[in-house]
């Protein structure tokens, strides 16, 4: 696989309200382990809609792996042209040391955000362009943003080879859970 498309809950979704959260870098542990298999098996590009929340702590997570794999190449196909427009000067500013490091940025539509179908035009073209997803969701936590772009991505994946990798929340809770008991090894 060349592209893979990497997205899960926005920030809010998880009860994360401040960017210095512990689960935050547990997070991008998980997306992390996910992408180096990828990568060892070819793995060029990295494409996320660019949400606030699992969207950019991947790219974090990509930038910190382009250290042992340069091939890496991150890109954000966002919704409309003016995503993040309504959100805090704080997550505006993040979102900025973001979209600046990306090899690749762009908006599926040029126009600001005026409905759902830009939404769904966003995803249709993250499916198109890559052969699998990472998918930070989990059934047993509830609904949730990634509902939709996960039941696509099952479609797409029941007419074609298309890669369906989900992390849940366990898995994130088992690296949480590791840390602390190696931590309290020391």
């Amino acid at each position: 696989m060349r592209n893979v498309l990497v997205t899960g809950y926005r920030a809010h979704e998880l009860n994360i309200f401040d960017d210095k959260h512990p689960g935050i870098a547990y997070i991008r542990q998980a997306v992390s382990t996910r992408l180096i298999a990828l990568l060892e098996e070819g793995l060029e590009w990295m494409v996320t809609p660019g949400q606030y929340g699992v969207d950019l702590w991947a790219c974090e997570a990509a930038f910190e792996l382009r250290a042992e794999y340069p091939q890496l190449k991150v890109s954000i196909i966002a919704a409309c042209a003016d995503q993040g427009s309504n959100w805090s000067e704080t997550k505006q500013a993040y979102y900025r040391t973001i979209t600046d490091r990306v090899d690749y940025y762009a908006a599926v539509s040029n126009q600001p955000y005026q409905g759902g179908w830009q939404l769904a035009a966003r995803d249709e073209l993250l499916l198109r362009k890559t052969g699998g997803i990472i998918l930070v969701y989990d059934e047993e936590a509830g609904e949730g943003s990634p509902r939709h772009i996960k039941n696509k991505a099952l479609r797409k994946g029941a007419r074609e080879d298309y890669r369906f990798m989900p992390i849940r929340l366990e898995d994130i809770q088992l690296l949480a859970d590791e840390a602390a008991w190696n931590a309290s090894q020391i």
